[in-house]
């Protein structure tokens, strides 16, 4: 199903929320994340406090921002796969996405130290747990237009989402934790594969 082009102003605001979010990363990972102030974010980035929070209404928003831009952009490649596509091959390819990004060299180092600091920081930690639960929601959503079952009593839909979201996060677990002793994309293959519905 295609969609509509995004207009040009909110491609701009992607793009600079998007660089706004990779200067913060280096900060955070560089002075820690409560170190670093919206001051030390929006003169690094070269603006006002009062243009940052145009793009970002606090740090944690901007940190999270990522969650949100690759749940929009999951949404977008699945309805991008081909209507016969099995279910579960379809999540699988989508989440090829995420595994392009972690294990994208020019950046690992960082992102890894990044994806640590929210892990050990409560509030960001507890943020991130709702942001990932939205980005399953919004593709269960996509899930359920494009195969039509739509019944909020079926269980079975959200089910299949539910086991795709929980092998992504095994997979991210995994990898973080084990010094990236095996690529991610073949970490979240096995754990797909393990409970690939038949």
């Amino acid at each position: 199903m295609q969609r509509d082009p995004l207009p040009v102003r909110e491609r701009t605001r992607r793009v600079v929320r998007g660089e706004l979010a990779q200067l913060a990363q280096s900060l955070f990972v560089e002075q820690g994340y409560d170190e670093t102030t919206v001051d030390d974010l929006a003169s690094a980035a070269g603006m006002s406090k009062r243009t940052f929070f145009r793009y970002f209404a606090s740090k944690e928003e901007l940190v999270m921002g990522k969650y949100e831009f690759f749940g929009q952009q999951l949404v977008e490649d699945l309805a991008a796969r081909p209507a016969d596509e099995p279910l579960w091959e379809s999540l699988r390819q989508i989440f090829g996405r995420v595994a392009d990004y972690v294990e994208n060299d020019a950046r690992r180092a960082e992102s890894i130290a990044m994806e640590k600091i929210v892990r050990d920081h409560p509030a960001l930690n507890a943020s991130y747990l709702d942001r990932v639960s939205r980005m399953q929601e919004l593709v269960l959503d996509e899930v359920r237009t494009r195969t039509g079952q739509t019944d909020p009593a079926d269980p079975r839909t959200a089910a299949i989402v539910g086991a795709a979201f929980s092998c992504l996060i095994a997979a991210w677990s995994t990898w973080l934790t084990t010094d990236q002793a095996k690529p991610f994309g073949v970490l979240l293959d096995q754990a797909m594969d393990a409970i690939q519905p038949t």
